[in-house]
């Protein structure tokens, strides 16, 4: 006999929707309240550089209550997909059932109160019957039978659904938030409610195409987007063309996380030295996210649009949003930069944001890019063995900043300095291009073309700075990476330097930068001289170079 039958039938789910709902208020709550604290409390407070023995233990305090708002802002949003996803399973368990009801009902069956189901035809008689009836029959006898399974199913999906929604329930604790790996069990928890609602790893886009990424994420309810975001922070922070605001909030989600990991393992004394260099990296991109969230200026705060500790690590980061702001630029450091050296990153960037406001750039956002494994100073700077993965990922990380934005068309530039003009060469030069309006490389080994016609763009926008005492500039360009582009015959133009050095383009009050500033902002710089080749080169001639 069907268990639950008339209980599932005449079922009202109005109550489930309501709790639903109020779950998911709750969550948004949280979520504000994080926010508020991070932007009114934190933030004004690091921002002023508050020091003392009294400002680390309120610190540790207050940042322990920022923290245990997401995490409750996790275990909320699961609580509420737990009764989406229950009251979705039981309401079509009884569509389902209603249905099957219904069409036995016209079909010459009765289904009684308890879901049995008979014929209400009389019964075949047997003995001297002729064959057609008792094939009738039979035909009537399969298909009761299938309604009763058609039943029985529509119970079954409504008694697993309210089973495992109950064992989930059972497992999320949003009121106990100071235990011991809080944000990892909310993460964790969130995985198995994000599996229950059908919500799994597996759809998450794994091609790089921004706009199947943001065709993918818009087709999302925002409570779906908001569990990916709780589940899979570490895979939804890198998606190229979803809003840059839902990337940060995946990534900032992953810091915590990556930061709490780094610690425990510190006080039980398992950080190893390259932990230990993750560790301090977080820790300085912590500091200035802090810094940055209280400045109470959008142009100032930071976005981070990706996190990885792999390797070397990678770090995105922003400063200001790149899907609002008129003028986009995009920096990509070269050899000897990983996460350790990210606040450095972070200065870099900033520099040129100013350089470019001040020059007619109000809207204005910058995007430090260590988006692969830079080398270290030793032969692989001679050779494209990292810049050819990087430049793939580097051209649709800037094609999913053209699907993320806002408005009209942003004018985009692509900055490489180093063997960072290595990546952006390749990155232009595949693949249609980065789809930028201008390149910009200073102290370049070369862009792994010949020419800045192969970019993939207009040359009369691809600029080139070097300073005289550049050695990578003025001894190293042209030899393994293809042709200098500083020189007259590669094609693009060169603007003025006065700064010295391989890594001084970004010092303050120069016009090195200022000019990068003007490129940025859609204004022509100053035009600076051609290098000169020291010696005659033959011609090129077929064949290996003996």
């Amino acid at each position: 006999m069907p268990q639950h039958f008339k209980e599932l039938l005449k079922q009202d789910f109005s109550d489930l929707e309501a709790a639903t709902r109020t779950w998911q208020k709750l969550a948004k709550a949280l979520e504000e309240a994080q926010g508020r604290h991070r932007h009114k409390v934190t933030g004004p407070l690091h921002a002023s550089e508050w020091q003392g023995v009294d400002s680390r233990y309120a610190f540790m305090k207050m940042e322990a209550s920022e923290n245990q708002l997401g995490t409750a802002q996790s275990d909320v949003t699961s609580i509420a997909t737990v009764l989406d996803t229950v009251h979705v399973e039981m309401k079509q368990a009884q569509d389902i059932l209603r249905q099957s009801v219904r069409t036995a009902e016209a079909d010459g069956f009765a289904v009684d109160d308890h879901g049995n189901v008979t014929d209400g035809r009389p019964p075949c008689p047997t003995g001297n019957a002729d064959e057609d009836a008792q094939e009738e029959h039979a035909l009537r006898v399969a298909v009761m039978a299938g309604y009763k399974n058609d039943i029985q199913a529509a119970l079954d999906q409504a008694g697993t659904a309210d089973w495992k929604g109950m064992q989930l329930l059972q497992k999320i604790d949003a009121f106990t938030l100071d235990k011991d790996y809080g944000a990892q069990a909310a993460k964790d928890g969130a995985r198995q409610v994000a599996g229950f609602a059908h919500l799994d790893e597996d759809s998450i886009p794994s091609k790089k195409d921004p706009k199947e990424n943001a065709k993918w994420w818009a087709g999302l309810s925002e409570q779906e987007r908001q569990e990916y975001l709780d589940a899979y922070p570490d895979k939804i922070g890198w998606l190229d063309g979803i809003p840059s605001a839902d990337r940060d909030e995946a990534n900032r989600k992953e810091v915590d996380l990556l930061l709490a990991n780094y610690e425990l393992k510190k006080q039980s004394g398992e950080l190893g030295i390259h932990d230990q260099r993750q560790y301090e990296g977080l820790q300085k991109l912590q500091t200035a996210l802090d810094k940055a969230d209280g400045s109470g200026d959008d142009n100032k705060r930071l976005y981070v649009l990706g996190i990885d500790t792999k390797g070397d690590g990678r770090a995105l980061v922003s400063k200001g949003n790149p899907d609002t702001a008129h003028n986009v630029a995009v920096q990509v450091p070269g050899t000897d930069n990983d996460l350790v050296n990210v606040d450095e990153q972070i200065e870099r960037v900033d520099r040129l944001q100013k350089a470019s406001r001040q020059r007619g750039g109000d809207s204005t956002a910058v995007v430090s890019w260590l988006g692969y494994d830079a080398p270290e100073t030793d032969a692989s700077m001679a050779t494209t063995g990292r810049a050819d993965p990087a430049g793939g990922d580097l051209r649709s990380f800037t094609h999913g900043l053209r699907e993320s934005h806002q408005g009209e068309r942003a004018h985009m530039t692509v900055l490489g300095h180093s063997y960072g003009s290595t990546v952006v060469g390749v990155g232009a030069s595949h693949g249609g291009g980065l789809d930028a309006d201008d390149v910009v490389v200073v102290g370049s080994p070369g862009m792994a073309v010949d020419h800045a016609k192969d970019l993939n763009m207009n040359p009369d926008h691809v600029w080139a700075g070097w300073a005289p005492d550049d050695i990578v500039s003025t001894d190293a360009s042209g030899k393994t990476l293809g042709e200098n582009p500083a020189e007259k015959e590669f094609g693009g133009k060169v603007f003025e330097v006065d700064t010295s050095g391989h890594g001084g383009y970004w010092d303050k009050g120069r016009e090195s930068l200022a000019n990068q500033g003007r490129i940025i902002a859609g204004m022509p710089p100053g035009e600076g001289k051609y290098r000169v080749h020291p010696h005659p080169r033959p011609p090129k001639t077929e064949g290996p170079d003996w």
